[in-house]
């Protein structure tokens, strides 16, 4: 092993194996995320960059080769541990922010602490420093129908970073966002990396915020490239 914070190796995955209408949408995928680097996928509409983010994150297993977590090998393990490595090593986020419409936002950023067996105290001070990160120390009373788009992205990233997880895995974070609203959003989510020193992939159609990032990777066709 490197020093990569995760690893793929031939990671393969296919739909309806064995059968006619099997589709081959990974084929021996490598992959490495360096300690404090943001990684840009890009890929077209079903290439299958949320099956791989899916894989990476330990929500979906592949049909062979293997993942390394923060140098835990995670191929084969159980449900209970794969789940517990998983929340405690990895963030997530999505092109939509799923909050908890009934909890304000340091509720919904509290909350995965609370789960986690963090205090009440602790987790609400986690979720104060995460929103002055963002720049929303004055909306933390509100509930997700009184923030905008953009506000309620930040929320959720800071949801996601909640417990410290050395990875951020994200899936389109600004393609539900207008142009100046997604830059803005964009510009925060790379602070809040830097700023906690953790790793991101970050899956994007967005090739101008796609360059900002320290290096690209392209999927297509079930193959990864340098792009």
């Amino acid at each position: 092993m490197n020093d990569a914070v995760l690893e793929l190796k031939n990671v393969a995955k296919s739909y309806n194996p064995g059968q006619p209408g099997q589709v081959e949408v990974l084929k021996g995928i490598d992959f490495s995320l360096r300690p404090g680097e943001m990684v840009a996928l890009v890929a077209p509409s079903g290439a299958g960059k949320s099956t791989l983010l899916h894989i990476a994150g330990l929500l979906d297993t592949p049909d062979s080769g293997s993942i390394h977590l923060t140098e835990q090998e995670a191929t084969g393990r159980g449900d209970n541990t794969r789940t517990a490595l998983r929340r405690q090593e990895v963030g997530f986020v999505y092109q939509f922010h799923h909050l908890l419409p009934e909890f304000t936002a340091l509720e919904n950023i509290s909350l995965p602490q609370l789960a986690n067996g963090t205090s009440q105290q602790a987790s609400e001070a986690r979720a104060k420093e995460l929103l002055e990160l963002v720049g929303l120390s004055a909306r933390a009373d509100h509930r997700p129908a009184a923030l905008s788009g953009g506000e309620q992205q930040r929320v959720a990233f800071c949801r996601a970073l909640a417990n410290s997880p050395r990875v951020l895995l994200a899936d389109e974070p600004t393609g539900n966002l207008d142009p100046g609203t997604s830059d803005q959003v964009f510009a925060a989510l790379m602070d809040l990396v830097k700023g906690t020193g953790l790793s991101a992939l970050v899956a994007t159609h967005n090739h101008e915020l796609a360059a900002r990032m320290d290096r690209r990777v392209k999927l297509e066709a079930g193959r990864l490239e340098p792009f």
